[in-house]
């Protein structure tokens, strides 16, 4: 009869609070038909007790109970942290009532007798909320640990120091280092511990992107401004106003290029392709290169002028070799970062096979650390063994 809803791929775990026996009968029944899983509390003080001991995907809770009425619980519950969403449930269901109930936490509100109907799209749209906000906290967290620079090292230190002070000013950043060297999470971490740091962190691979298309990325463009610009494009520049756009790889960039991104940094204004408009920008620049730039300004592949532009403050980001110390910490947070990755236990590492890595001189550096220490999680033992790195390493 109600087999047209969706079902999830998980067992969702509802609670019933009402005082009515009838009425918690007639909801589990239809929630169980739809493959949830539920459970029941008869007044407000049982619940509480249920939902600080357990973990529900939603909860459809009556307003008049004894003990404690639902917004009350509602109340008690948004106070001890708990945040699954709560739909209401009234027999003596009132404009004011809803409102009331809505303002002070609850998810939705259905008037007795409940349409089954409303009941069971409710619930779903409480579970799917639940189940994006899971999702998100999860990939944040994920997110802040891919983005964590690890290390306790004397030459990393020197990074930390630096971040911290250049970090709330509006300085322009050129960060130099081999490939691999973690320049990114350099320049995440000067952007996240900004002013700017609610606007948006725009990136842009300059060796990624060929050298005829590089303006139309930065500056955008307009409609019929080349054969393929069927519409107008917002660029980079324009995207990052009031935060700030990274220029990884900034060496690879074209002359031309090179002379619009200075003109751009002199005066604050950019123009699009194929446009006469100037536009206003405000942006704070960080670049990025694992390029001698003095030797390419001498090569006469890249522009003195803007060299100095972007290096008000360079922060040159040590090689892995550089930082050896450091190979126990990066070794540790890469074992537990692949568990969760992959949703198993985190795997051990014998001492001696750290010690076998600090030897390596990681030319490839901290990307190849971690892709040598995923490659043992993979194929190795648990513990993993100096047998194991020997074996499928690959460390030459």
């Amino acid at each position: 009869m109600l087999g047209y809803f969706f079902t999830f791929d998980f067992m969702a775990h509802i609670l019933i609070i009402d005082d009515e026996k009838s009425i918690r009968f007639v909801l589990k029944e239809i929630l169980e038909d739809e493959n949830y899983e539920v459970e029941e509390a008869a007044d407000g003080s049982e619940a509480l007790q249920k939902l600080q001991s357990g973990a529900y995907d939603a909860v459809l809770c009556d307003i008049k109970m004894p003990k404690m009425d639902g917004i009350t619980l509602l109340e008690k519950a948004i106070e001890a942290g708990i945040d699954t969403p709560f739909i209401m449930i009234s027999a003596h269901g009132t404009i004011e009532t809803a409102v009331d109930a809505t303002k002070k936490g609850a998810f939705d509100f259905i008037e007795k007798p409940p349409d089954l109907n409303r009941v069971l799209l409710a619930v779903r749209n409480a579970v799917e909320k639940e189940h994006l906000v899971k999702e998100t906290k999860v990939l944040k967290k994920k997110v802040a640990r891919s983005n964590t620079i690890i290390g306790q090292s004397k030459a990393i230190t020197k990074v930390f120091d630096t971040i911290e002070k250049v970090a709330p000013s509006e300085a322009r950043v050129l960060i130099t280092g081999p490939n691999g060297s973690g320049k990114e999470l350099i320049a995440k971490a000067i952007h996240s511990q900004s002013v700017r740091n609610k606007q948006p962190l725009v990136e842009v691979n300059c060796a990624a992107i060929p050298a005829d298309l590089i303006e139309s990325e930065l500056f955008g463009h307009e409609k019929g401004a080349f054969t393929s610009a069927v519409k107008q494009r917002i660029g980079k520049f324009e995207q990052a106003h009031g935060g700030t756009l990274f220029l990884d790889e900034i060496g690879d960039m074209s002359l031309a290029a090179q002379a619009k991104v200075l003109r751009a940094l002199q005066e604050n204004v950019i123009t699009r392709v194929g446009g006469d408009k100037e536009i206003k920008v405000n942006v704070r620049v960080l670049a990025a290169t694992n390029k001698n730039l003095k030797q390419e300004i001498e090569d006469g592949n890249f522009r003195e002028d803007l060299y100095h532009r972007l290096s008000v403050i360079i922060i040159d980001v040590p090689s892995l070799a550089q930082r050896k110390d450091d190979i126990p910490l990066l070794v540790e947070h890469f074992l537990a970062q692949i568990a969760q990755e992959y949703g198993a236990p985190a795997k051990q590492m014998q001492p001696k096979v750290i010690k076998l890595l600090q030897q390596h001189n990681w030319t490839g550096n901290i990307r190849e650390l971690r892709n040598v220490v995923e490659r043992l999680v993979i194929l190795g033992d648990n513990p993993i063994t100096d047998k194991d790195v020997n074996q499928f390493g690959y460390l030459g």
